[in-house]
């Protein structure tokens, strides 16, 4: 039984709501533009199946809202990596949906994924025939996808364990290939010669599977590479609003925006240090703001000392090191009466967006956007429809 104390804490939180959960900071996703962008997937590959790669939390952004919202829209086809992440979303989708789980399954799920309805992707001869099997025991043929090897060394089936697998007694009886997958490697480089070569494996290995539907394109091939963007297209990335190549698409729209709450404004003198072993002394007086955001929040370390927050348009530059809760930015250029304790600076939005934090540090936005911390309060906002 909960004590009275406890009692009255609950209580408590509920009148304070989520705004308890805004104090690193918001991060706002916009379903309407998710939406949008979705369709502009579907314009630029008419001809094929649009799917959803909803994996990681669709990519840290919140699944169990945004792929509900875009089976509203029509998809039917949602990539995860695990199988539990695939259990997770199966209660808020229609029964109609289909369910991929691209890592393949552990050893002794099957039974699990089968009862479930949810689809396998089979990468390795031993998940193939651990799936025949669970088949062969309940006296279901199950569907699957089968991933091959064209190229990228990473996951799925080469050519000489194909033909190993079609030559599998009892295979085809079992087991039902819905679709036959590959990954480029260098999608985000649409003229790469490697693009090529892996799409001629693929048609290669692919007719070796007849009556299965074919999915090479991801994001960056729907969007660079419209050759390859047929059967079943999985876009992720561009879902969310990021631009999967180097240049702008027009016609994508932003998703997401990124803020986070000024927790203290103080003015100190020239010479003085600012966060851990003073990398940064201030060259001379400064007005410095502490943000309740660091890199447990996924706000990444390397930003200390060259990345920057916005409050009405003016760039403030992070000073000192990027601590574990907090960072520091420089707010000398802005009038005093324009920014005080409580206000939220952007980290994320119309003057910094995602694909600009991957190239100020040098990585990919994906690895940005997932690496978004919890303690962020998911907001969604726009229409689902």
């Amino acid at each position: 039984m909960l004590t009275e104390a406890a009692v009255r804490l609950n209580e408590m939180a509920d009148r304070i709501g989520s705004s308890v959960h805004a104090e690193a900071g918001v991060l706002s996703i916009d379903l309407s533009a998710v939406i949008a962008n979705y369709r502009f997937v579907q314009m630029k590959a008419p001809a094929a199946r649009i799917g959803a790669v909803v994996k990681a939390d669709a990519y840290g952004l919140g699944a169990r809202t945004i792929a509900p919202a875009l089976a509203g829209a029509g998809c039917r086809d949602f990539f995860v990596a695990h199988l539990a992440e695939a259990l997770e979303l199966v209660p808020g989708l229609p029964e109609s949906a289909r369910l991929y789980v691209l890592n393949g399954l552990a050893p002794g799920m099957e039974g699990l994924c089968a009862q479930a309805g949810i689809f396998p992707v089979l990468n390795t001869l031993e998940q193939a025939r651990h799936w025949q099997r669970q088949a062969a025991e309940i006296g279901q043929k199950l569907p699957a996808v089968l991933q091959l090897d064209t190229g990228m060394s990473r996951l799925g089936l080469g050519m000489n364990d194909l033909e190993t697998l079609l030559r599998q007694p009892g295979f085809l009886d079992w087991v039902d290939l819905r679709v036959v997958m590959s990954h480029l490697a260098c999608a985000d480089m649409p003229d790469a010669p490697a693009n090529a070569d892996q799409a001629r494996r693929f048609a290669e290995m692919a007719i070796r599977v007849p009556g299965a539907q074919r999915s090479l394109a991801n994001s960056a091939a729907a969007m660079g590479m419209s050759d390859h963007a047929d059967g079943l297209v999985r876009p992720g990335l561009v879902l969310y609003g990021i631009d999967p190549l180097p240049g702008p698409t027009k016609g994508l729209r932003p998703a997401i925006a990124l803020s986070a709450r000024v927790i203290q404004i103080r003015t100190v003198p020239a010479g003085v240090g600012v966060g851990y072993d003073h990398d940064y002394v201030t060259p001379s007086p400064r007005r410095l703001a502490t943000l309740s955001v660091g890199y447990a929040d996924g706000w990444p370390r390397a930003l200390g000392g060259k990345g920057a927050v916005w409050l009405n348009g003016v760039s403030l530059p992070l000073v000192g090191r990027v601590s574990m809760d907090t960072c520091t930015a420089d707010v000398t250029e802005i009038s005093a009466e324009s920014i005080e304790p409580g206000d939220m600076v952007e980290l994320i939005g119309q003057h910094q967006s995602v694909s600009d934090l991957a190239t100020l540090l040098d990585t990919a936005p994906h690895a940005v956007l997932t690496g978004l911390g919890k303690r962020f309060e998911r907001r969604f906002t726009g229409q689902a429809q």
